[in-house]
């Protein structure tokens, strides 16, 4: 389909207040997103593109997601086993290990689910930036900064405790949407290419942290090096499960999951936004402007990420850490993939990758098994989700070839039968 071929959009009109506002006919939209965005159609896109329309073709459909997400962890699994071998371990004893250290009593559950809590909130900012056909490498970068930025800001202003704590949560969130601004102006007005300028973004997280908090740094704790001073411990988020570790930060994250379904699903913002991502052809004939919801998308992205740094200072350390992240970031990546970037499925996806991440101890001290093994995990999905257009294409393709070959013989069985 191509874009001289859609039907007339309904015009656009112009609100009281002179601003342009995009109407598109929803016949229009359902087939931009059934048509171009199917996963055959995406044969001569790069990969980005061809994930996107994958994805868009299976949120339609819960079962399609339950199964794929389904296969692609078995196939990981399964993938990791020779590796486990070479190891030295079995595989009950490595699974028994894994899967006992992180769900094997209720201390463990909660450590799961405190591990849950920045891998949820950033897989969710990796889905919104893929939504619209954007890759945000850059969450680790943002999500540091945002931390850093509620560190300094929960350790530095004198405010009441829950008042403090919301500013920190939100000066987290503009930390991380202000980091994600380059990329998004550049992308948006420059044309340059998102991947490799979040990519940067991400070092210069590092050399403003490690500045920021280096022994003669303007924000260092007289007490803890590589740190900032702690915040005060009323305006931390409160222990929600006595004896444990597993704080506020675990409703905030599924509120976030919240208002991120209601934006993508019940806005005209989020109509857009997925618009562009489905098709930018059809959105730009039908008044959406590109670079603008570029930038909000960018935003978005960048804000929630930030959040996730916010609540880890919050709610586990009370203060900024230099090395506070081990990589949420990057792992929300998988974590956003594997959810088929459905804020449901990020749910599940990031349970799946907090149960990776406190198993690595156990995994390690009773299996014998390095922890790092997680990380060979994470990116077998990856590299499964990644394949998976591939493979359905290729499917596709020996579908039609066997029913093309079966419909001559049934047309030469006809023939000779007259």
């Amino acid at each position: 389909m191509t874009i001289d071929s859609l039907p007339t959009a309904a015009p656009i009109a112009a609100a009281s207040t002179g601003r342009r506002q995009a109407r598109m006919d929803p016949a229009i939209m359902a087939e931009t997103l059934r048509g171009e965005t199917g996963v055959a159609a995406a044969g001569n896109m790069g990969l980005l593109p061809r994930l996107v329309a994958h994805f868009h073709a299976l949120s339609g459909s819960l079962g399609g997601q339950v199964l794929t997400f389904t296969l692609t962890i078995a196939a990981a699994l399964l993938a990791s086993m020779p590796m486990i071998w070479i190891g030295g371990s079995d595989l009950w004893r490595t699974a028994g290990a894994l899967f006992g250290g992180a769900l094997g009593s209720g201390p463990a559950i909660a450590e799961t689910l405190v591990q849950m809590v920045p891998l949820l909130i950033a897989g969710l900012a990796v889905a919104v930036a893929f939504h619209a056909s954007l890759f945000n490498i850059g969450v680790e970068g943002q999500l540091v900064f945002g931390g850093l930025v509620a560190g300094i800001v929960g350790a530095s202003l004198d405010l009441p405790p829950t008042l403090l704590m919301v500013v920190c949560i939100l000066a987290g969130m503009a930390g991380g949407a202000l980091f994600a601004l380059i990329p998004a102006l550049l992308k948006a007005y420059r044309g340059a290419h998102e991947v490799v300028t979040t990519i940067m973004m991400n070092f210069v997280a590092v050399a403003i942290y490690e500045y920021a908090v280096s022994p003669t740094g303007p924000f260092v704790a007289a007490d803890q090096p590589s740190a900032t001073e702690r915040v005060p411990d009323g305006a931390r988020l409160p222990i929600i499960w006595e004896g444990t570790r597993l704080h506020a930060g675990l409703p905030v994250a599924l509120a976030a999951v919240i208002v991120v379904m209601w934006v993508l699903y019940r806005t005209p913002a989020g109509f857009r936004l997925r618009l562009m991502g489905a098709n930018q052809g059809a959105a730009r004939a039908s008044g959406v402007s590109i670079a603008r919801v570029t930038i909000l998308a960018m935003l978005a992205s960048g804000a929630l990420a930030g959040l996730a740094g916010a609540v880890q200072v919050l709610g586990v350390f009370g203060r900024f850490y230099a090395a506070f992240s081990p990589g949420y970031g990057f792992d929300a990546i998988a974590v956003a993939l594997l959810g088929a970037l459905s804020p449901v499925g990020v749910i599940a996806s990031a349970f799946f990758f907090a149960v990776l991440h406190a198993g690595s101890v156990p995994l390690q001290a009773v299996a014998g098994i390095s922890r790092e093994m997680v990380g060979v995990v994470s990116g077998l999905v990856v590299a499964f989700v990644a394949a998976q257009p591939a493979a359905l294409r290729l499917l596709s393709a020996l579908r039609r070839r066997y029913a093309g070959a079966a419909q001559q013989v049934g047309q030469a069985d006809t023939e000779a039968s007259k």
